[in-house]
């Protein structure tokens, strides 16, 4: 299970061979054996951790994350020995620089626009209201996006640097159709006119920016176990302190598993609960859940059903092979 703690106050301790969470008054409130814990999710301020429990992770393979009120991880706790897989990484950073570092990119935009394409089908499919210009915008989204794919294959270069630009202008475009799409679904009370990261203020950009922090902490911890160095990107340029790689590897997953999520949340009515332009603690935790669930739901995958946490580390294992040249890589399609 995944421990989360949302309290402000909270302490974590360990007694024997369990986690034990404290609150204010030292009561306990939780008490999880350690080899049931994959991973611990600290989400707000005033929380202590003691040393014991942060060996006790490190030994056991749990890493210790550490979120914003915004959901943005800041931090986290991780073994030194997850940096050991010295082939691996060294794959990842020359193929940058040649085809691999192409053709990988590329996967990565064909792989969100196609998420994207599929959720708009899933929208059109499942819609109660059969509003006729409701589908027709549907249909021309659909159209639009399916149109971006085919531009993606007439990109060619040898390295990143002189593909980069091109695949991001096709990603922006594509990007830009669906989120009108999404703008003429969710209430318009809700004040949603367009996708936004930082300083969003709207609950429904709050939710997604949560719910993507959520993701990128499993993403990560994918990364790490798969040996791949997480700040060495293709798409997302080098930035200090910036896990590009993550956030490249991030776009396989976004649709099919936060934006389908939380979007579905806010057209059965969610209204999340707001404290100085930021999520309450409640909502968060409320958000978490429902992406922790999403992640240990099935989809098929390589002719069998598996949940999708377990898919997300296996593409990273995939991806690993792939830089060293030992297979190719294929991006995950979600069964909409």
């Amino acid at each position: 299970m995944q421990v989360v703690i949302d309290e402000y106050g909270y302490a974590l301790r360990k007694t024997s061979e369990r986690l034990v969470v404290r609150d204010r008054e030292k009561k306990v409130v939780q008490e999880i054996p350690f080899f049931q814990v994959d991973d611990v999710v600290i989400s707000s301020k005033g929380v202590s951790i003691s040393s014991d429990v942060v060996e006790k992770c490190i030994e056991n393979g749990i890493h210790i994350h550490f979120l914003s009120n915004r959901g943005e991880p800041f931090a986290k706790v991780v073994s030194p020995f997850l940096q050991a897989t010295v082939a691996t990484r060294r794959a990842q950073i020359q193929a940058y620089n040649d085809e691999r570092g192409v053709k990988v990119s590329k996967h990565f935009v064909r792989a969100k626009i196609r998420a994207q394409t599929s959720l708009v089908k899933y929208w059109a499919k499942n819609r109660r209201d059969k509003n006729e210009n409701l589908q027709a915008m549907f249909q021309t989204a659909i159209s639009n996006l399916e149109h971006k794919l085919d531009e993606l294959e007439e990109i060619k270069g040898t390295s990143v640097d002189e593909v980069r630009g091109t695949l991001m202008s096709v990603e922006g475009r594509a990007a830009f159709a669906y989120w009108e799409v999404v703008k003429c679904l969710v209430h318009p009370d809700l004040g949603f006119q367009g996708r936004e990261h930082r300083g969003a203020s709207d609950p429904v950009n709050l939710a997604l920016n949560y719910g993507y922090g959520c993701l990128k902490n499993e993403i990560s911890k994918a990364v790490l176990l798969a040996g791949l160095e997480e700040c060495a990107g293709f798409l997302h340029v080098d930035r200090s302190g910036r896990p590009s790689f993550v956030l490249d590897f991030m776009e396989e997953f976004r649709q099919p598993v936060v934006d389908r999520t939380v979007l579905s949340m806010f057209t059965k009515g969610f209204a999340p609960k707001m404290e100085e332009e930021a999520l309450h603690v409640e909502s968060r935790r409320v958000i978490a859940q429902e992406i922790r669930e999403r992640l240990e739901s099935k989809d098929r995958y390589e002719g069998k059903k598996y949940q999708l946490k377990t898919i997300i580390q296996r593409q990273a294992y995939h991806l690993a092979t792939y830089f060293r040249g030992e297979r190719e890589y294929r991006p995950f399609v979600w069964s909409w």
